[in-house]
């Protein structure tokens, strides 16, 4: 039997000979996941309700920091995912990562958002394989 520790979950072949989908594999490591996200993440309208609600969750978050409001900071983390849960349920209909994989799909909500505040984004998703939508005039 092959090991496949070290080999791309798109590369690795499961025991009925078809290949197995990243879905199917663990992702062990940030460098795969990215990519990933990216995929998970394909239509800009979702993209954007994760913008949306990572900047608004984070602003209730360091209001309620500063004020000494502690309501805010729960509100803060419902708010964020909120939006992004919507953008996956109804406009990309896929499951969020949050769900397996919740400490690296926190993070990439803000290198995404980053990536977008500094015009890189669309390398990134092209580098994933993320085809970009041309909205016609």
């Amino acid at each position: 039997m092959q090991n496949n520790c070290h080999r791309r979950p798109a590369d690795v072949v499961n025991s009925s000979m078809s290949v197995a989908t990243p879905s199917t594999v663990p992702i062990t490591n940030y460098g795969d996941f990215w990519p990933h996200y990216l995929r998970e993440h394909s239509k800009p309208e979702t993209r954007a309700l994760h913008y949306a609600g990572t900047l608004a969750g984070t602003l209730l978050w360091l209001v309620g920091f500063c004020t000494g409001n502690y309501k805010l900071i729960p509100m803060g983390i419902f708010v964020g995912y909120f939006g992004a849960w919507v953008g996956h349920f109804f406009v990309e209909h896929n499951r969020p990562a949050t769900f397996k994989y919740p400490g690296w799909s926190f993070v990439s909500d803000y290198v995404m958002l980053g990536y977008w505040l500094t015009g890189k984004l669309n390398l990134q998703l092209h580098q994933a394989g993320v085809q970009s939508i041309k909205k016609v005039a």
